[in-house]
């Protein structure tokens, strides 16, 4: 399929997607079909939103987190020439998009006189907005929010940002500082085959959270390997269950990619990997059963709701006190300090437990990355059919320059960062204590990001994959409808094996 056929054919079922006239395995299998997939965490958005956080910052809390001087000098002085003009952004409602809604009129528009559109609209509209623009070629976008997953599909459609930076000197951004953002993100998120498409912006991941009153009552250290995870699980099940408190909690609905995100955490952990070096499913072999048998244990301490539940009914879970420690999203984090959570100030953040085995990349297919920490992630591009390019890449500096990540931080509630800076700013630093928007949790993510991130397999299949035959068949066996994990493992290497079949090399 031509390049532009794909894009036509993508829109055209992102389309039908958000009119509600095709379901979301019908869109799906259409993705496939046009070769482009998803991320997990990407697909997982259009059944029902990201983690919960407080959303857009108070005008009190703009106030007290003023912009730094030397960046209001260089926005007045290089965006007075373009007085007037008008620059759109297409995003979905992360942390950082709706600190920048807030951020732009008073702040750049006001010092650059650029007026500024942010609109923010669900993924799958935001899909197909991006994907009529560039096979229109319209310009009705100057900057595109785009999921890690779909650079194959819009690599040629973006500028790159760093040719952009050192060929246009009169309007960079003076120490930008590229090296600030960390090389797993940079790869993972904004990078197809050796090619910049945009510049990070948002990357949820996997941390440790735990009841800290729960570990240090029962005098449990915590946990930095897979054994001692269990076994504080365990206790703490055992020891908390009488008071409505189970061990551990999880994402684990049938046939929804909130259970492969689990899935494929424990699978890493324990040496495993979806896909083997020859592109056959491998998530059944002796290293992929250890990971599964891990997680089905920890299941026998999780509310028995769990099964039946995506993130926001685990979020809940902990926010309410009714488990005592979890690996799972770090976006989570800052809403067990708000307002209606019943642990403000108990949670603490921790960095995950140690794989007991791992496997590398090259013994991995589709560019999988083993580790347990499970990210999603985006990036903003700038359009190659921007109708004011200019403004657009002083805007996308500001965006996500240093300072700004910062206020983003702190003003987006906790969420994500991408930016090393952002994790030593004196601001940051100082809303790391218990409250709304608490960035307590950073050190954790931080770590994660450097040292333990694992990317899902990057092929079209995928998106299929990860919606209907893993989740679909690993709910099965929850409910006690398959005969053993090895029968679960078996039907899913029988139909995944057949998806990915014209993409494995001969």
């Amino acid at each position: 399929m031509k390049d532009i056929d794909r894009k036509d054919h993508v829109a055209a079922a992102a389309r039908a997607f958000s009119q509600r006239r095709i379901g979301k395995r019908e869109f799906l299998r259409r993705l496939a079909i046009g070769g482009i997939g998803l991320s997990s965490f990407a697909l997982a958005m259009l059944g029902g939103g990201r983690p919960p956080f407080p959303g857009s910052p108070t005008r009190q809390a703009l106030a007290d987190t003023p912009a730094a001087p030397e960046l209001i000098k260089w926005l007045e002085d290089v965006g007075r020439k373009f007085k007037g003009t008008k620059v759109r952004f297409i995003s979905e409602p992360t942390p950082p998009t709706l600190v920048a809604q807030r951020l732009a009129r008073d702040e750049f528009s006001a010092r650059t006189g650029i007026e500024v559109e942010i609109e923010v609209a669900p993924l799958e509209q935001v899909l197909h907005k991006v994907g009529v623009d560039v096979k229109d070629r319209a310009g009705a976008y100057d900057l595109y929010y785009l999921d890690q997953s779909w650079t194959p599909l819009f690599v040629g459609d973006t500028l790159d940002p760093r040719d952009l930076y050192e060929g246009r000197k009169d309007l960079a951004l003076p120490a930008f500082d590229w090296a600030d953002f960390p090389g797993p993100v940079m790869q993972g998120i904004a990078t197809y085959r050796d090619r910049l498409i945009g510049i990070p912006f948002d990357i949820p991941i996997f941390i440790l959270m735990y009841r800290k009153d729960l570990l240090d009552k029962h005098r449990i250290k915590v946990p930095t390997t897979m054994a001692e995870y269990m076994t504080a699980v365990r206790t703490l099940d055992a020891a908390e269950r009488g008071n409505g408190i189970r061990g551990t909690t999880g994402q684990l609905k049938a046939g929804h990619y909130s259970l492969n995100c689990d899935w494929t955490a424990w699978l890493w952990a324990h040496g495993g990997s979806v896909f083997g070096r020859d592109g056959a499913f491998s998530g059944g072999d002796e290293d992929g059963l250890k990971g599964l048998a891990y997680m089905l244990e920890l299941v026998k301490h999780m509310p028995a709701e769990a099964k039946d539940w995506t993130w926001d009914g685990e979020w809940q879970s902990l926010a309410r006190g009714n488990a005592a420690m979890a690996l799972s999203w770090g976006e989570f984090f800052p809403g067990f300090d708000g307002k209606d959570s019943r642990v403000v100030g108990l949670m603490q953040a921790a960095r995950p437990p140690a794989e007991a085995k791992l496997r590398s990349p090259d013994a991995a297919g589709f560019s999988e990355i083993p580790h347990i920490g499970h990210q999603g992630g985006s990036s903003v591009g700038l359009s190659r059919y921007s109708r004011n390019p200019d403004a657009a890449w002083i805007f996308l500096q500001w965006l996500c320059c240093k300072d700004v990540a910062a206020r983003s931080a702190v003003l987006g509630s906790g969420g994500a960062v991408v930016r090393s800076s952002t994790y030593r700013d004196p601001r940051v630093l100082a809303a790391a204590k218990v409250g709304p928007g608490t960035t307590r949790h950073f050190p954790a993510t931080e770590w994660t990001i450097n040292n333990a991130m694992g990317t899902e397999p990057k092929l079209p299949a995928w998106a299929d994959i990860s919606s209907n035959a893993i989740p679909v068949e690993l709910g099965k066996l929850l409910a006690g409808e398959h005969a053993s994990p090895e029968r679960c493992m078996t039907a899913i290497k029988e139909t995944v094996d057949k998806a990915v079949a014209p993409f494995r090399k001969p």
